[in-house]
């Protein structure tokens, strides 16, 4: 039986261990921050820790003296009616000595919290990009605006940003509150139907990061994932040329299926291809729909046989969501699909 503590002991640690590790680091942790907006909103975290925590711990000592001292005053003589213990006044100067405590550890936090969200404000916007962020349920529409039209690009679900460089994001909803947030980069900002919300990006760390939704806006709020994905400035200019190259034109006698199912089904009038007749703006923009690190907002990893699954019956992957099921022949799914995964 000895062995067994040392067993849970050892398994408790390994799992807080694996906590601490998971919780502070990785692509979705708020404290592992890969930006400037992350980092000023951990000072105040860390600020906030540090201060609540010191509280508690006296809260705790003076809880444990306090039990303490009534246990030593049950067990002493009683005092006569009127008289005053010995000990009251020191108890009123700490009383006057917390409630100071209280009213300074407020003080700070409140100048803490201005100075930050100040910081935040007065962040410089020089040489920023302009993105606008359109979410609905539930998916995200990603649109980087440039001085023209021509050198607009759209895509779904993935957020690409160049290091070191400010992304001014223009955020709105389409039907619900949603929430949108990338913990490694920034804090949460409201989408809100019928309202432009603004929200200001510097990552200062190359990496891939993971963005949710963070407001509950329906039945797959859980599966309202945005990959956000930041490289160097050469490759951000190289990514942005390619997104604005039209659809690659089928080649192949089966993407040549797909392509004429796509355009003659219901497919192109919810769905954008450019280059190509469908002009849809419901859906996601699937010009480089094969390209994308996972479809259906983070609902599955992108694979042939994922997207596959998808059109064969999308509420078996995504229940509820807003793209109708169309029904296709064995031959025809596979076409379609073939086609799509063509669009990179």
């Amino acid at each position: 039986m000895s062995a067994h503590p040392s067993t849970w002991q050892r398994a408790c640690s390994a799992i807080a261990l694996t906590v601490l590790v998971v919780g502070c680091s990785g692509r979705q942790a708020a404290l592992d921050p890969a930006g400037d907006q992350a980092a000023t909103i951990e000072i105040l975290w860390t600020l906030m820790l540090w201060m609540c925590g010191f509280m508690y711990l006296l809260v705790l000592i003076f809880l444990g003296h306090a039990l303490w001292r009534a246990r030593h005053v049950l067990s002493s003589e009683p005092v006569p009616h009127g008289a005053q213990r010995p000990a009251e006044r020191p108890l009123r100067m700490a009383l006057a000595g917390w409630f100071g405590l209280i009213v300074g550890g407020l003080i700070v936090l409140s100048l803490g919290s201005f100075f930050i969200d100040r910081s935040l404000a007065n962040a410089r916007l020089d040489n920023a990009i302009k993105i606008k962020i359109t979410a609905a349920q539930w998916w995200w529409k990603v649109e980087y605006l440039g001085e023209t039209p021509a050198q607009r690009v759209a895509t779904a679900n993935e957020l690409r940003l160049p290091v070191g460089r400010p992304a001014l994001l223009e955020l709105q909803a389409e039907d619900v509150i949603h929430s949108f947030w990338i913990p490694n980069l920034g804090g949460k900002q409201d989408l809100i139907p019928g309202r432009i919300n603004s929200l200001l990006l510097t990552p200062r760390r190359e990496g891939e990061y993971r963005g949710q939704c963070a407001e509950f806006c329906g039945l797959q709020h859980a599966k309202m994932a945005l990959d956000a994905t930041v490289v160097g400035e050469r490759d951000f200019a190289a990514w942005r040329q390619q997104q604005l190259l039209p659809a690659h034109a089928p080649s192949t006698p089966e993407q040549l299926r797909g392509h004429e199912i796509f355009m003659s089904g219901p497919c192109a009038s919810c769905h954008q291809i450019v280059g190509t007749p469908a002009a849809g703006q419901n859906g996601p923009n699937l010009t480089h729909l094969a390209s994308r690190r996972t479809i259906a907002a983070g609902a599955r990893p992108y694979s042939f046989e994922a997207l596959r699954d998808w059109l064969r019956d999308p509420h078996t992957i995504k229940p509820g969501n807003h793209m109708p099921q169309v029904q296709l022949s064995n031959s025809d799914l596979h076409a379609l699909t073939s086609y799509l995964d063509s669009l990179k």
